[in-house]
C-alpha cells in the first residue's frame, strides 16, 4: 500500500484505547531549499529540576514501589518513593564531603542496578555530575582505551562499581591511587575504599538539602557519551532543564502516562540515553514504577526478561528490535506470558534500528487474537545531544522507517546537503555543547543555533509533507562509485537487515570508489547454526560454508536486488564474516552498532581481496539467464 492510501483510507484495524498527542506542525519554506517544521503545541510547564518529582511522589504516594529488582532469593526487592528520597538525601550528604563538581565528577562503571540508581539521583540532589560509563568499556576491551579517554576528559573525583573485582584491571590501569572508591560488594588491596552501605549513615542532611535548593535548570546533570559515529566518544553535558524539557515533551506527547502511572519492566543500560534518560525519566516524572530487569535480548539473557515479564505486567515495553524478535517468538510459544504481557499493555516502543516488517506483522497478530486488538507500535528520532527525544510517530502513518512529527517543544530544519535534507534540531533538550571540545562544538551547530545530527529525513509524500517524516540515513555513511553515482548506504543497509532476519546481525555497504556494490555480512551464528542444523562441536567456519547457510543468503542476495533500480542499490556480491565486529577497533560501539567507516578500514586488505575476486568465500549476484 502507499503513502498516499495509507493517508487516505479509514484504519481497518481496531487498535487498544491510549491517549496519544497529535500536535500539529507548520511547514514553512526557507532559503536556498530550506524547510522548518515547527509544533503548534507550545511546551507547557516543567520543573527545572528533575528530581522535585521525587519530592512530588513521596509525598503523593510515599509508599508506592518507585523501583525494583530480583533479589538473590529471586523475591522482589523494592524501593518506595518515600524510601528513595530518604537514601538520597542521606546519600547526596556523603557525596558533597568529597569535593566533587562538574572538573572532578562521580563515575559509575557498572550497569543497571538499585544501587546505581540511589548514587545518580543523589549526585542528581547533590549538583554533583556524574557519568554513567558502559561496562563494556571496562570489562571487555583489551586496551582500555575508551575508558582511558573518559577518564581523561573527565577526570573522575570518585568512582563507583558494584563489584570490585571485576573491575580491578581498569581501576589499577586507569585511575591514581588516591582516587576514591565506593563498591557495593568487595574491595581492591592497596586502594582505599567504601562500602555503598556505609554512605547512608548520616544523621545530619541540611547541607544536601542546600546544595539541591541551589541547583537549577541549567546545572549538569551528567554526562552521557556518544557511540558510533567516532572511534572516541563524546562527552555530552546534559542539564537539569534538558531532561526535564524532554520528559515534558514525552508527556505532551503520550498523555497516557498522566492517565495511568507507567509501569516499565526494562534492561536497556543506563549509560546510554534510552535507557537512562527516556526511560528512567518516563518512570519518575511521572510517578510510575520500574522494574529492572537483569536480562536481555540475547539466547542466554533472554530466560531472564521472561521471567520478569510473566511476574509483572507493564503498561508499556520499550525495547530494541533484536528484543522484539525474540519476544514474539516467546510470545507464540507461551499462553501464560502472553496472558500476563497483554494484561495492561497500553504502548508497544521500539528504537535504535528498523523493526522488521515481519516481526511487526507478527506482534500485530499476537495482539488481535489474545485481546481482540493491536497495540500501538510507537517509534521515532532521537540521540544523546537532544536528551533523547526529537520526533515521535505521532502521525497517520505506520511503517518501517517513518520517525513522524517533531514533538512539542523541538524545531526541526531540513537543510539539502549533499543530495539529501540533512535534520537539523533546536530547543530547550538540546545540548549547548560537548565537554571540553570547541572545535567539535562549533562543527555540531549552524549559524541559527540548531543542532547537525548528521541524519537524513524526508517527507514520507511530498505531496502531503504533514503525514510527517521518513528516515533517510546517515549523511556521513553515503559515498559515490567509481562512476559518479551516489550510493544512499542507510536505506540499503536498513532493507538488507530487515529483509535478512534472523540470519542477519548486520551489514557493511562495501563500494566508496569501486565499480559495484558489495556486502560484508555479520550473520547471526546461532540462528545459522540452528538453520544448518549442526552440531555445538561445529565451528563457526563450518557453520557459514554450509550449503543450507549459502543457499539461505544467495536467495537473499537475490531477493535484495529485486527491489534493485541500478548500480546505485544493486548489491553484486556479499561475504560472510566469521571474525565479529570489534569495540577495540572501533568498529562496533558499546550499545552494538556498527561504525560502516571503521569496519570498511580495519578490513581494508580483505575488502581489496574481495573485489579482485581472490576471496573464495564470497557469493556473487547471478542473474538467472
Amino acid at each position: 500500500m502507499n503513502v498516499e492510501s495509507m493517508a487516505q483510507r479509514p484504519e481497518p484495524v481496531r487498535y487498544r484505547q491510549v491517549a496519544i498527542g497529535h500536535p500539529p506542525v507548520t511547514i514553512s519554506p526557507g532559503a536556498d531549499g530550506v524547510i522548518y517544521l515547527r509544533p503548534e503545541e507550545p511546551l507547557q510547564a516543567m520543573p527545572e529540576r528533575l528530581l522535585e518529582r521525587l519530592l512530588q511522589w513521596a509525598e503523593v504516594k510515599p509508599e508506592a514501589t518507585l523501583v525494583a529488582e530480583r533479589a538473590a532469593d529471586g523475591s522482589w526487592r523494592r524501593i518506595s518513593y518515600a524510601e528513595m528520597l530518604r537514601n538520597v538525601r542521606a546519600l547526596a550528604q556523603a557525596l558533597l564531603g568529597y569535593g566533587l563538581s562538574a572538573e572532578r565528577p562521580l563515575v559509575i562503571l557498572s550497569g543497571n542496578d538499585l544501587e546505581h540508581l540511589q548514587l545518580a539521583f543523589a549526585a542528581l540532589y547533590a549538583g554533583i555530575p556524574y557519568c554513567p560509563v558502559s561496562p563494556a568499556y571496562a570489562l571487555l576491551s583489551q586496551d582500555l582505551a575508551k575508558l582511558r579517554h573518559i577518564f581523561d576528559l573527565l577526570q573522575p573525583g570518585l568512582i563507583f562499581a558494584a563489584d570490585a573485582q571485576p573491575f580491578q584491571r581498569a581501576i589499577e590501569t586507569l585511575t591514581p591511587v588516591a582516587t576514591p572508591l565506593i563498591f557495593t560488594r568487595g574491595e581492591l588491596p592497596g586502594r582505599s575504599s567504601l562500602a555503598f552501605a556505609e554512605l547512608l549513615e548520616q544523621d545530619d542532611c541540611s547541607q544536601a538539602d542546600q546544595a539541591f535548593a541551589a541547583t537549577n535548570a541549567n546545572s549538569i546533570a551528567k554526562f552521557l557519551f556518544t557511540s558510533g559515529s567516532t572511534k572516541l566518544p563524546k562527552a555530552v553535558p546534559t542539564t537539569q532543564g534538558m531532561l526535564c524539557a524532554n520528559q515534558q515533551m514525552l508527556l505532551q506527547t503520550f498523555p497516557e502516562f498522566a492517565v495511568e502511572p507507567p509501569v516499565l519492566v526494562d534492561w536497556l543500560p543506563w549509560n546510554h540515553t534510552f535507557g537512562g534518560s527516556h526511560n528512567v525519566g518516563i518512570v519518575l516524572y511521572n510517578g510510575g514504577s520500574l522494574y529492572i530487569d537483569g536480562g536481555k535480548p540475547t539466547p542466554q539473557g533472554m530466560a531472564e526478561t521472561l521471567r520478569n515479564l510473566k511476574e509483572i505486567a507493564p503498561t508499556a515495553y520499550l525495547t530494541v528490535p533484536k528484543g522484539w524478535e525474540e519476544l514474539a517468538g516467546a510470545l507464540e510459544r507461551d499462553a501464560e506470558l502472553r496472558s500476563n504481557f497483554f494484561s495492561r499493555m497500553k504502548l508497544f516502543f521500539f528504537a535504535a534500528a528498523g523493526l522488521s516488517q515481519s516481526v511487526w506483522d507478527r506482534l500485530d497478530r499476537l495482539a488481535e487474537q489474545h485481546c481482540g486488538e493491536r497495540i500501538r507500535m510507537m517509534a521515532g528520532l532521537g540521540m544523546t545531544e537532544a536528551s533523547p527525544s526529537c520526533t515521535f510517530t505521532t502521525g497517520p502513518l505506520s511503517m518501517a522507517g517513518y520517525v513522524g512529527l517533531p514533538a512539542p517543544g523541538c524545531e526541526v530544519k531540513l537543510v539539502p546537503l549533499e543530495g539529501k535534507l540533512e535534520a537539523r534540531f533546536r530547543g530547550p533538550h538540546i545540548m549547548a555543547g560537548y565537554w571540553r571540545s570547541p572545535q567539535q562544538t562549533a562543527e555540531a551547530f549552524d549559524e541559527e543555533g540548531f543542532y547537525r545530527s548528521g541524519d537524513a529525513l524526508k517527507f514520507a509524500d511530498a505531496q502531503q509533507p504533514q503525514l510527517g517524516l521518513m528516515f533517510d540515513g546517515r549523511i556521513a555513511e553515503d559515498f559515490k562509485l567509481s562512476s559518479g553515482v551516489f550510493v544512499s548506504v542507510g536505506p540499503l543497509r536498513n532493507r538488507s537487515v530487515l529483509d535478512g532476519s534472523p540470519y542477519v546481525q548486520d551489514v557493511v555497504v562495501a563500494g566508496p570508489d569501486r565499480e559495484c556494490l558489495g556486502l560484508l555480512v555479520f550473520p547471526r551464528l546461532p540462528e545459522c547454526r540452528a538453520l544448518a542444523q549442526l552440531e555445538a562441536s561445529a565451528s563457526d567456519a563450518e557453520v557459514l560454508a554450509n550449503d543450507v547457510v549459502r543457499t539461505w543468503f544467495a536467495e537473499w542476495l537475490q531477493r535484495l536486488n529485486r527491489q534493485a533500480t541500478g548500480n546505485a542499490n544493486r548489491v553484486e556480491w556479499i561475504v560472510l564474516l566469521q571474525e565479529p565486529p570489534s569495540i577495540d577497533r572501533g568498529e562496533i560501539t558499546d550499545k552494538g552498532s556498527i561504525n560502516q567507516r571503521a569496519v570498511l578500514q580495519v578490513r581494508a586488505a580483505q575488502v581489496e581481496e574481495l573485489y579482485r575476486g581472490r576471496e573464495e568465500q564470497v557469493i556473487r549476484y547471478e542473474v538467472a539467464p
